[in-house]
C-alpha cells in the first residue's frame, strides 16, 4: 500500500493533496475458551472458528448470565456470533425462541442465508429453525413461516410493527410465550425520527412479552459511539443498569493505510485565499479509475442516491477514455431505492470479484456480507466518525493491507478536519439521540397498543409521564374507550382502521410522490412528499442509475412527478424563505460568560416557502441561472434552541460591519458543528437568524430539529450550547479565506435556502467571542 500512495503521488494531476496518511497497525486476534454445544461447536469449526474472540466470548457469558448485553465494535469484528450462539443453545436445550430486528431487508437476507446455513449443519433434531418474515413474502410464504414455528425469526422494525405486533394473540401466540431474545442488529442505526419510532414499537414489543409472561433479554449491536449503553436504554426501555457493555475488539485485522486527500484550492491570484476547493468529487472519481484500473476492487460511499448513480456513470466513462473499457461496464451504482433482485446482483459481484468497483450511498455501510475489498474512498466526509468507520470497514481481506481514502469536501466539517487529523482518529465519538418522548409520535403508538392489547394506567412504565393525559385526550376523541375491570380501568381501541397501517415508522409525513418515466409510464423511484419538494419540482434534474433526467411536470394531487431524458451538464438546488413562531418555552439558562444572554429549548413553528431553484455547473458548483416556483408552504412544529444578541454586541457589530451577515454566519456556523458531538447530519439540523423576532423583540439566532416534534438532538445542544458557541468562534476564526462572506470552510452552507447570502465570517467570530470570552473582545 505504501507503493500505491507514492504512486498516486506521481500521478499527473497530484498538487500536494494528501493532508495526512496515517496506518493503523493490523492485530492478531485474542480468543478465549468458552464451553459451546458439541453439534455448535462442530459446525462453527467447519466454518473455520475454532474459537470465540474475547469480547465474544464475553458477550456470549453476558447473555448467558440474564443480562441485556451491548456489542459496540467495529465492522467485521464478528459481533454476529455474540447472540448467534445464545440464540442456538436456548433453542436446542428447550426449544426457547429468539427475535432478530434489523434495520434494512438486505441484512435480513444475509443473515437469513447465514444463521439457515448453520442451523443445518447442526443436524436433525437440533430444533433450531430460521426464517425471515419480510414485506416481500407472499401471503402463503408467511402462512408458511407461521406454521412452521422457527425458533428465530429475523424481521425488520417495519415488519414488528405491522405484522406481528397486531396479531400477537391471533396468529403469534406461541413466539411470544417462548421469546427469550431480542436481538437488536445496528442499534446505532435506530436514532432520529426512525429510532425514535423504533423505541415505541419495543415498548410496545415488552408490554405484548409481559402479558405472556415472557421476558426476553436484548442483545443491542453496534458500531462504536458515545453512548452505547444510554442508547440501548433508550431504544429498548430498559435500565441502563440492566446492560453488560462490550466494546473492546479483540478480533484480528491487517494494517489500514488511511489518506487523508483534500483537493487543491483554485487558482485565482488577483482574489487571494478563497477557501474554495476544486471538486471532491472530480478527486474521488479520478483515485476511484486509477484504483480500479490498477486491479484494486473498490467502493466508493457518497452521501446522496442521486450522486452515487451519477458519478457512477462519469466513471464507467472515465475508464474508458482511459482504455479501460473492458472494466466500464461492470461500474455501478449501489443504493436503497434499487430493487431487490439488483441489490442482490451487485453484492454478489463485488463477493466473487466480478465487479471491479462500486459508488454507493450508505446503504452498504452496514453488515451486509460483501467480502473484502481493497479500497475504501469516502467522497466526502460522511458526517460522522461513527460512519466513516463504519464505511472504511468495508476495505479489508484478512489480515492483508487496505486502503481507506478520505477526500474531503469543502465545508466545514471536512476542512476542520484536513486541518486537525487527530480530531478524525483520537477525538470522542459521537453520540446517538432518539426522543421516545416525541409528541407527534406517541399517540400512534399508543393507539397501536391499545388494538395490540387494553391499556392500563401501569402501561406508564413503557410510555413515560404523559401517559395519562394523552389517554384522556384520545378517549376524549373518541378512540379508546374506557373499561372498569375487576382489575382496575382499562382502554380498548375504539377507533376505526388499523393504527399500526396508518403509521410509518421511515417518515412522520406519509405522502409520497412517485416519480414516472413519461416515455413508458414506468415508477423511477418513490420519494417522500417533503423530499420530492426538493428533489423533483418542475425543471429538477433527477438522476437513476445511470441516466439524467429532468422534471417536467409535478402533480402534487395526484402524487405525480413526470420525467423525461436529459443530457443537462448542470444540477439544480431550490432556494427558500423561512420563519418561526415560539409556541412555548420550555426551560432557560443564562451562558456563565453573559448573564444578559439567556438561552431557551422551546416548542417553535417553522414554516418555509420554497421561492425558486437555481441552475449550478456541474463542474465547479457555480450558479448559472435562477428560476421561481410555486409550490405549496411547508410547516414543522419541532423543538428549537434560541438566543439573543445584546444590545452592546450588536452595536460592536453594526459599526465593525454586516450585522445581518453576522448573525447569519454564526448560524450556519453553529449548525455545521452538530454532528462533531451527535449522529446526525448538517441537514438534519436547520437555522434561523433575524435583526428583530417579534418574540424577542430582539435579534434573535435560532437553531431548531429537522424533524416534527424534535428527535433530541436540539435538546442534547441545548446541554452543551456554550462549548458549541466557542467550538464555533474557533472554526471560523481558524478559516484563512480572506472573503468576508466567508468559504464553505467556514460558514456557508450548501443547504442554505437565501444562496449563502448575506453573510459575515469576521464579525460572527467576534459576536460568538463576545458572547463566549467577552473579555478578549
Amino acid at each position: 500500500m505504501d507503493e500505491t500512495i507514492e504512486w498516486l503521488r506521481e500521478r499527473p494531476y497530484y498538487d500536494g493533496q494528501i493532508a495526512a496518511h496515517r496506518t493503523r497497525p493490523g492485530r492478531a486476534g485474542e480468543t478465549r475458551d468458552v464451553a459451546l454445544e458439541s453439534r455448535l461447536e462442530s459446525a462453527l469449526a467447519d466454518r473455520g472458528i475454532e474459537a470465540l474472540y474475547r469480547h465474544q466470548a464475553a458477550a456470549v457469558e453476558a447473555v448467558r448470565g440474564g443480562a441485556n448485553a451491548v456489542v459496540a465494535t467495529p465492522t467485521a469484528s464478528g459481533k454476529s456470533l455474540t447472540y448467534t450462539v445464545p440464540a442456538f443453545e436456548r433453542a436446542m436445550d428447550h426449544g426457547g425462541r429468539t427475535l432478530y430486528v434489523a434495520p434494512q431487508v438486505a441484512l435480513i437476507n444475509d443473515q437469513h442465508e447465514t444463521l439457515s446455513g448453520l442451523a443445518r449443519d447442526l443436524g436433525f433434531g437440533s430444533r433450531v429453525s430460521v426464517e425471515r418474515y419480510t414485506g416481500r413474502l407472499d401471503r402463503t410464504d408467511k402462512e408458511a413461516v407461521r406454521d412452521r414455528r422457527p425458533t428465530v425469526l429475523l424481521v425488520t422494525p417495519d415488519m414488528l410493527h405491522y405484522a406481528l405486533l397486531p396479531h400477537a394473540y391471533r396468529l403469534w401466540d406461541w413466539f411470544f410465550k417462548g421469546l427469550e431474545t431480542v436481538v437488536l442488529d445496528e442499534v446505532h442505526e435506530y436514532r432520529g425520527v426512525f429510532g425514535s419510532h423504533v423505541s415505541l414499537v419495543v415498548r410496545r414489543l415488552r408490554r405484548v412479552c409481559e402479558r405472556y409472561d415472557s421476558d426476553p433479554d436484548f442483545v443491542c449491536c453496534s458500531a462504536t459511539i458515545g453512548n452505547p449503553v444510554e442508547h440501548a436504554a433508550s431504544v429498548t426501555g430498559e435500565p441502563e443498569s440492566s446492560f453488560r457493555l462490550v466494546d473492546e475488539d479483540a478480533s484480528a485485522t491487517g494494517p489500514t493505510h488511511w489518506v487523508l486527500w483534500n483537493p487543491p484550492e483554485y487558482e485565482n491570484p488577483a482574489a487571494g485565499a478563497s477557501g474554495r476547493r476544486t471538486s471532491s468529487h472530480t478527486e474521488t472519481k479520478r483515485l476511484f479509475a486509477d484504483l480500479v484500473s490498477k486491479g484494486y476492487q473498490t467502493l466508493t460511499f457518497t452521501r446522496a442516491r442521486q450522486a452515487a448513480e451519477r458519478y457512477a456513470m462519469e466513471s464507467a466513462d472515465e475508464l474508458r477514455e482511459r482504455g479501460r473499457g473492458d472494466l466500464a461496464p461492470d461500474v455501478t451504482a449501489y443504493q436503497a431505492a434499487l430493487d431487490r433482485d439488483r441489490r442482490s446482483e451487485i453484492e454478489d459481484g463485488l463477493r466473487d470479484g466480478e465487479i471491479p468497483g462500486v459508488w454507493s450511498t450508505n446503504a452498504l455501510e452496514l453488515g451486509v456480507d460483501i467480502g473484502g475489498l481493497d479500497a475504501v474512498l469516502l467522497d466526502g466526509y460522511p458526517g460522522t466518525r461513527m460512519a466513516a468507520f463504519q464505511q472504511a470497514g468495508r476495505a479489508g481481506r484478512g489480515e492483508d493491507p487496505a486502503l481507506v481514502g478520505l477526500v474531503a469536501g469543502e465545508d466545514q466539517l471536512d476542512q476542520y478536519l484536513m486541518s486537525d487529523p487527530d480530531e478524525l482518529f483520537d477525538g470522542d465519538p459521537e453520540r446517538a439521540v432518539v426522543n421516545p418522548a416525541n409528541d407527534e409520535l406517541m399517540p400512534d403508538h399508543v393507539r397501536s397498543a391499545a388494538r395490540e392489547t387494553w391499556l392500563e394506567p401501569a402501561d406508564e412504565r413503557f410510555f413515560g409521564e404523559e401517559f395519562s393525559d394523552l389517554v384522556a385526550g384520545l378517549e376524549d376523541a373518541g378512540e379508546l374507550e374506557r373499561r372498569t375491570t375487576a382489575e382496575g380501568v382499562r382502554w380498548t381501541y375504539d377507533g376505526g382502521g388499523s393504527p399500526q397501517h396508518e403509521t410509518s415508522l421511515r417518515t412522520i409525513d406519509d405522502r409520497e410522490v412517485n416519480l414516472l418515466d413519461r416515455r413508458n409510464g414506468e415508477t423511477v423511484a418513490t420519494l417522500p412528499f417533503g423530499d420530492a419538494l426538493t428533489d423533483a419540482h418542475p425543471g429538477a434534474i433527477y438522476y437513476h442509475q445511470g441516466q439524467a433526467y429532468e422534471v417536467v411536470e409535478l402533480d402534487l394531487d395526484a402524487g405525480v412527478a413526470e420525467l423525461t431524458p436529459t443530457w443537462a451538464d448542470y444540477y439544480t438546488k431550490v432556494l427558500h424563505e423561512k420563519a418561526i413562531t415560539v409556541e412555548a418555552d420550555r426551560r432557560e439558562k443564562r451562558l456563565s460568560t453573559r448573564e444578559d444572554v439567556p438561552v431557551r429549548l422551546a416548542d417553535v413553528t417553522m414554516r418555509k416557502q420554497i421561492t425558486g431553484f437555481e441552475r449550478r455547473d456541474g463542474t465547479t458548483g457555480d450558479a448559472l441561472a435562477r428560476e421561481s416556483l410555486d409550490l405549496p408552504e411547508l410547516s414543522l412544529s419541532t423543538t428549537a434552541l434560541y438566543f439573543t444578541v445584546p444590545a452592546d454586541v450588536e452595536a460592536e457589530v453594526r459599526e465593525r460591519g454586516d450585522f445581518p451577515g453576522a448573525i447569519h454566519a454564526a448560524e450556519h456556523g453553529l449548525i455545521s458543528l452538530f454532528p462533531l458531538e451527535l449522529l446526525c447530519d448538517r441537514g438534519d439540523i436547520g437555522g434561523l437568524s433575524t435583526p428583530r423576532h417579534p418574540h424577542t423583540d430582539q435579534s434573535t439566532i435560532f437553531v431548531y430539529d429537522g424533524y416534527p416534534g424534535g428527535v433530541g438532538l436540539v435538546r442534547e445542544g441545548y446541554e452543551t450550547v456554550e462549548s458549541l458557541l466557542s467550538t464555533t468562534a474557533e472554526m471560523i476564526g481558524g478559516c484563512d479565506c480572506d472573503s468576508t462572506g466567508g468559504c464553505p470552510a467556514c460558514v456557508q452552507s450548501p443547504h442554505c435556502g437565501n444562496a449563502n447570502e448575506p453573510l459575515d465570517a469576521e464579525r460572527a467570530e467576534y459576536l460568538l467571542g463576545a458572547l463566549t470570552e467577552p473579555d478578549a473582545t
